[in-house]
């Protein structure tokens, strides 16, 4: 063998090991950097915005799918895609499946047996965790996983939740370092959340943080009785952004139960509603911002990103874009802790009147605001955008909260306004000054992932099925693909070979939300 090919076969080699082993923890560190998509929100900031400049205004008219998978599942198409060094991994319920990223074509295909009860059923997966060659994902039935990334083979597994108590693992983890760090969704079914992390290379646990305090722990005065914490809520819907620098895990904590009864959980509350920032080796708590104290609508705080750095006030600020269901969307700094600006997103109407036994019209309703989809950032154009639900109704509270094991802890009871007066918005607004800059209203709720690029064109989609890519500068839609299910989840955007593609879940939302159903599919679209 000629020194040429000696080399050749070296190269070969080092790639497929590297891609067998990746990505390494340098890699997830300058995610923000790469035109892949490595964790749910692209980069550990969570700002999901991606340096590619193929598609353009100009020429995003000429956008057509160029494959599609179907997952064949009719559970909630709330996954997050990843992909990295060639292939995408997408899951469904029970499935996870790796496939080429520009053909779709299946490379394997783990699928899930239950070993215990389904935690929950208000949440489905929403998608994997890769790093080292193991890829990462929580089930519904309380257990923890992870897959050989490049055959599928499942490495080891340990029961990480308890779904006799209602918890469900349902988010993308976030892998930092040796670390798997993941919590159980479940609000709703009065479950006393938490969120911890597990060695990567075993799922042995670490450390556990209460996000429902126990006796004796910080926060466990804001609820009264003891017994009111038993059952408090808190669960994780969205997967913590981090910051490299300083180590830090910005945890987005959900709402207290029951929901609608307040009077059964006297105090603030905490750590529900929370923005709970932790020390990401050791779970210690650092600091806390409390959006909804005491909430009494159903107000989760699902959103803590993107973490960006910009000019507000004339000072250069590292700050946090906090988004809740309570319709405004914050922007915190993370040194001085102070709120720098809360733009309103979505009608907001009697929000400090509590529910009552004869029922109060409030805004925003039961699943209103900003839901489980962060804002894109793009640097280049200082600009957050957001999409939100605008969908009114009446509480009511009940004359005495019952908890039935399994069923939904709410404490009284919500009731829509008709289909027809929800709304949807994609609010642009300048990340600077907190300047709302322009408006996408759709005829219904906006749930999908927003991803922002930088030939600035933002992609999305809508309850209606249509996949949108937009102008940024000004909104205006520039193509719209029909594709049937409702899109609620992932729409991202990569390159393979120097070739732009956009890879777009559809498929199955909550029944609540009266979208046209569609079995699990992914589309990815291309320039001709």
């Amino acid at each position: 063998m000629n020194r040429f090919a000696a080399a050749l076969l070296f190269l070969t080699l080092s790639s497929l090991v590297q891609a067998a082993t990746g990505p390494t923890q340098e890699e997830l560190n300058q995610a923000n950097r790469s035109t892949e998509w490595l964790l749910p929100n692209h980069d550990y900031a969570g700002v999901r915005f991606v340096d590619l400049k193929q598609i353009t205004p100009a020429n995003a008219a000429s956008l057509r799918p160029v494959c599609l998978f179907q997952g064949a599942d009719l559970n909630r198409a709330l996954n997050n895609p990843i992909v990295y060094r060639g292939v995408m991994y997408v899951t469904t319920l029970l499935s996870t499946v790796a496939l080429d990223p520009a053909t779709c074509k299946v490379k394997w295909r783990h699928d899930w047996k239950p070993k215990a009860k389904d935690g929950n059923s208000s949440i489905k997966n929403r998608g994997v965790a890769i790093k080292d060659g193991k890829l990462v994902r929580g089930t519904q039935d309380g257990y923890l996983f992870a897959l050989d990334a490049e055959t599928g083979k499942l490495l080891w597994e340990v029961k990480a939740a308890d779904s006799e108590k209602f918890e469900a693992l349902s988010i993308n983890p976030l892998i930092y370092d040796d670390l798997v760090i993941i919590g159980p969704s479940g609000s709703e079914y009065g479950v006393k959340g938490w969120i911890g992390a597990f060695r990567l290379d075993s799922g042995q646990q670490v450390w556990k943080f209460n996000t429902i305090p126990d006796d004796g722990e910080p926060g466990a005065e804001t609820w009264g009785a003891a017994d009111s914490r038993l059952k408090g809520g808190g669960g994780i819907w969205t997967t913590p952004s981090l910051d490299t620098a300083n180590g830090l895990i910005y945890v987005a904590v959900g709402n207290p139960a029951p929901d609608f009864f307040a009077s059964q959980r006297p105090g603030a509350n905490l750590y529900t509603n929370s923005m709970t920032v932790l020390d990401a080796r050791t779970g210690k708590l650092k600091w806390t911002f409390q959006a909804v104290p005491h909430d009494t609508h159903d107000w989760d705080l699902p959103v803590t990103s993107p973490l960006f750095t910009a000019n507000v006030g004339g000072r250069k600020r590292d700050v946090i874009t906090v988004g809740s269901k309570d319709g405004l969307l914050r922007v915190v700094d993370r040194e001085t802790r102070e709120v720098l600006y809360a733009v309103q997103v979505t009608t907001r109407t009697n929000i400090e009147i509590e529910p009552t036994e004869e029922g109060v019209y409030a805004c925003p309703g039961v699943a209103g605001g900003v839901e489980w989809s962060a804002p894109a950032y793009s640097p280049k154009l200082d600009l957050l955008v957001v999409p939100t639900v605008d969908w009114c109704g009446i509480f009511k509270r009940d004359e005495e909260p019952r908890f039935i094991a399994g069923q939904l802890y709410f404490g009284g009871s919500f009731t829509w306004d008709p289909v027809e007066k929800s709304r949807g918005w994609l609010t642009a607004i300048k990340a600077s000054t907190g300047e709302v800059l322009w408006k996408y209203q759709s005829s219904r709720p906006m749930l999908a992932a927003v991803t922002a690029t930088s030939a600035d064109m933002l992609f999305t989609g809508e309850l209606t099925g249509d996949f949108l890519a937009m102008d940024a500068r000004n909104g205006n839609v520039v193509y719209r693909f029909s594709g049937g299910g409702a899109i609620v989840g992932g729409v991202i955007s990569y390159a393979v070979n120097g070739k732009q593609y956009v890879a777009v879940v559809s498929g199955m939302a909550a029944g609540f939300w009266q979208a046209a159903p569609g079995s699990m599919t992914l589309t990815v679209f291309a320039l001709p």
